[in-house]
């Protein structure tokens, strides 16, 4: 009877999660698949074929959309993949003061995602922002940061970076505490400097890790919308900051076109869904060897 009863609870909780995924992962995911190949026609669905898919692939801010998205996801990657490894390995030095530390880091996290976003639009603006006061204290000129299409792009990816990197930062900072002491110790016994230990210790060490870390953060960069909508209106100066799902708001909201708007949606899904398991084959293979 308590084997039957513990049992049932067990079950009680995994229909629960399943009808939480089916709810709002896998039906949004089908009614996505079947609203791609449909549009509305005088209040009535029909079934369009390829045509949503054809209108997309023809749209020219379709491929200015994928090739902001690209440009901010390889941007992204050099920051907000790069620095928080960076920070990590610094916070690891510290023997005093690393819970507050961890806490200063993680404070971004912590904020509203809109509110950190409007914290940044104040130090971006071309009047009185807190960065063009920067640079005048040092005799440089001011600049248009969201306002030029050449530094459009490269200040989201400063704010997205800042918003998020606390959440990377402790998961780095945990797994260099996992390594074994021995290992720095035999290194700096056969010479390695610092930079040698982190090469050939701290990164073979964390190689799972920062693998995993990599896919997610492509896959979060690849559905980046918060920060330009925010910041530059969205498609921002002459296009510079439209990204792919903002290119789906736009067709949902701003053109009521939810079959084209359905249709981009899914060659996103596709894409994401091809790297991940290419990237899951890729790393069996080489754990196997």
């Amino acid at each position: 009877m308590a084997a039957f009863k513990r049992n049932l609870t067990a079950h009680a909780f995994l229909i629960g999660a399943l009808l939480c995924f089916s709810i709002f992962s896998w039906y949004p995911m089908v009614r996505e698949f079947i609203l791609a190949f449909q549009k509305t026609e005088n209040g009535e669905t029909v079934w369009a074929g390829w045509s949503n898919l054809t209108y997309i692939f023809n749209d020219p801010a379709f491929w200015q959309a994928w090739r902001n998205t690209l440009l901010f996801t390889g941007l992204a990657l050099l920051l907000g993949f790069a620095v928080p490894f960076a920070v990590a390995l610094v916070l690891n030095e510290f023997r005093h003061g690393r819970g507050y530390l961890r806490l200063l880091v993680y404070l971004p996290v912590m904020l509203p995602p809109v509110a950190s976003v409007l914290l940044f639009k104040y130090f971006y603006d071309p009047g009185y922002g807190l960065f063009n006061r920067i640079l005048e204290s040092v005799g440089l000129p001011g600049q248009a940061w969201l306002q030029d299409t050449d530094t459009a792009m490269i200040s989201v990816v400063i704010a997205a970076t800042w918003m998020n990197m606390g959440g990377a930062t402790l998961i780095y900072l945990a797994a260099l505490q996992s390594i074994p002491g021995e290992l720095y110790e035999a290194a700096e016994l056969d010479g390695a400097g610092i930079l040698r230990r982190i090469w050939h210790v701290t990164i073979p060490q964390t190689r799972l890790i920062l693998s995993l870390m990599l896919l997610l953060q492509i896959i979060a960069t690849m559905q980046v919308f918060v920060e330009p909508f925010l910041l530059t209106g969205g498609a921002g100066p002459e296009g510079a900051t439209l990204t792919v799902v903002h290119l789906i708001y736009q067709y949902a909201f701003t053109f009521n076109n939810y079959g084209s708007a359905a249709a981009l949606g899914l060659v996103l899904l596709v894409l994401l869904a091809g790297f991940s398991a290419a990237y899951a084959r890729l790393s069996r293979a080489g754990s196997e060897d």
